[in-house]
């Protein structure tokens, strides 16, 4: 990938904490998308992989959606039905249109979602940077997707099309890959096994030397489940298609908001909940 002048730099009280890239050159068959990557903790550990060569369309931290209306917005194969991952020419991508809002600490930016020459969804992404403690920070990730059709447009993932467990989909952080797989938590529970297709209103992924607390900011997004991987790789998002394809009604719009949590050292669950405590506002 290429890092071109179109990128900017997070900052948390003057120190960089994350670079977004707004117009990554990548081929088509990995949906082109704006990401954030690196994004490091305030000692400067990188927490985050672009293109890693176990998935080369796993983009840092962003936007990924495997199947709006049957386009593949998340790269590499789509799941088909009763056939499995299949190579197909349906690769949508996310274009950055302007800065609303562009400041060190943040930015509010809009998107057109287009596939095969059409657009179909518009997005108005607000990110925001705040420090917590001096080892500690906060990435606030809002994003609002509107159908800009006259026909509904509903979201879906390998899950809803018949592959149990696989409802990846929505907000997704892939994360750094250590020798040793990262811990899973949430107030509740721990390990892969039991976190993964389960609602929390916050999750950790506990590396060697860092740790990341992913937490659900609005009522509808708490609702959303969990998708987690640990022991293939590292990565956390919120499925936006469980069990259910999402539709979206024309002129309607789907929200979802993330706080993660970004931290030194590696926490406990009270920890964890502290922080998020402190990172989402009411």
């Amino acid at each position: 990938m290429t890092i071109t002048d179109d990128s900017l730099v997070l900052r948390v009280a003057g120190r960089p904490v994350g670079r977004y890239l707004t117009r990554p050159e990548l081929p088509q068959r990995l949906s082109p998308r704006p990401c954030l990557h690196p994004v490091t903790t305030l000692s400067g550990t990188a927490v985050t992989e672009l293109s890693p060569a176990d998935h080369l369309h796993h983009l840092g931290v962003g936007v990924a959606v495997p199947d709006v209306e049957g386009h593949n917005f998340w790269g590499g194969r789509t799941y088909v039905r009763d056939q499995g991952p299949t190579e197909l020419d349906n690769h949508g991508s996310q274009r950055h249109t302007a800065f609303q809002l562009r400041d060190p600490d943040g930015f509010v930016e809009e998107l057109r979602w287009v596939a095969s020459g059409r657009e179909l969804l518009r997005e108005r992404r607000t990110v925001a940077a705040t420090e917590l403690t001096d080892t500690a920070w906060a990435l606030d990730f809002t994003f609002s997707l509107t159908n800009i059709t006259d026909a509904p447009v509903s979201i879906g993932s390998p899950a809803t099309n018949g592959r149990p467990g696989a409802a990846y989909g929505g907000f997704f952080w892939r994360a750094r890959k250590e020798a040793t797989a990262p811990r899973v938590l949430t107030a509740e529970a721990e390990g892969e096994a039991e976190v993964h297709g389960s609602r929390a209103d916050w999750l950790a992924l506990v590396g060697g030397t860092w740790t990341l607390v992913f937490a659900g900011a609005t009522d509808t997004t708490r609702r959303d489940p969990w998708f987690v991987r640990a022991d293939e790789y590292p990565g956390v998002g919120s499925s936006l298609a469980h069990t259910d394809r999402l539709p979206i009604e024309p002129g309607g719009t789907a929200v979802r908001r993330v706080v993660t949590v970004v931290a030194d050292g590696t926490l406990d669950r009270d920890e964890a909940a502290a922080l998020v405590r402190k990172a989402v506002s009411p």
